[in-house]
C-alpha cells in the first residue's frame, strides 16, 4: 500500500491532535495554516494525494477548496464544528469528498480517508463520463449541421450526406466531428 500525503490545513480554534493521530497510522502529514485562504498553490507546492481540513467551519475556505478542485482536483475531507445545512451544502457544492462533523477518533480516520478518496474517484469519473457525453452530443449537432450544408449545397440524400462525411474525415484521418467543423467552416466563408 502507497503512503498517502496528505496537507493538513488546521486553524487555531481547532485542537491539534489530527496530525499526531494520522502520523501513528502512517500517513505522511505536511501541516499547513493558511492566513490567506486564497492560495490554491499550496497544494500544488507539496505532492499531495489529500487535502484534510481540521478547522472550526469551512465558510472562509470555500474560495479556496473551488480553486484547488479547479486547478489541482484532489480528495478533501473536512473536520469541522459548523453542523449547519447550508454550510454542509455548501461544502458538497464544493467538492468536499468527506465532512464530518464533531467525529474526530482515532479508529474512524483510516475509514473516512478510504471512503473519501472512493467517493472522489467515483466523482471524477462521473465528471469524466459526463464531459465525453457532451462532446459526443455537440459533436451529433455539428455532424447534422454539416450534413444539412452537403444536402442543401450538392443535393445528396442524408445518408449520402452522412456516408460522404465520414469517407473525408477518414481520408484526412480527422474525427467526423471535426470534419463536420471544417464544412461548416467552409461553408460560412463561402457565403
Amino acid at each position: 500500500m502507497n503512503i498517502l500525503n496528505i496537507l493538513l490545513i488546521e486553524d487555531e480554534t481547532t485542537d491539534q491532535l489530527l496530525e499526531q493521530l494520522l502520523v501513528v497510522q502512517g500517513y505522511s502529514v505536511t501541516p499547513a495554516a493558511i492566513s490567506e485562504p486564497n492560495q490554491p498553490s499550496l497544494a500544488m507546492g507539496h505532492k499531495t494525494d489529500i487535502v484534510i481540513f481540521n478547522i472550526a467551519s469551512p465558510k472562509k475556505y470555500f474560495s479556496y477548496i473551488h480553486s484547488l478542485n479547479r486547478n489541482q482536483p484532489l480528495p478533501i475531507i473536512i473536520f469541522a464544528a459548523d453542523d449547519t445545512p447550508d454550510t454542509i451544502e455548501q461544502s458538497v457544492k464544493a467538492g468536499v469528498s468527506a465532512y464530518v462533523v464533531n467525529g474526530l477518533e482515532a479508529s474512524r480516520i483510516s475509514s473516512i480517508i478510504n471512503i473519501a478518496v472512493a467517493r472522489f474517484k467515483e466523482q471524477q469519473r462521473l465528471a469524466n463520463e459526463l464531459e465525453k457525453t457532451k462532446s459526443r452530443l455537440e459533436d451529433r449537432k455539428l455532424i447534422d449541421r454539416a450534413k444539412g450544408i452537403l444536402i442543401k449545397t450538392r443535393g445528396f440524400t442524408e445518408d449520402d450526406a452522412y456516408h460522404t462525411l465520414r469517407k473525408l474525415a477518414m481520408d484526412r484521418n480527422i474525427a467526423i466531428g471535426e470534419m463536420a467543423k471544417n464544412i461548416i467552416a467552409m461553408a460560412e466563408l463561402l457565403k
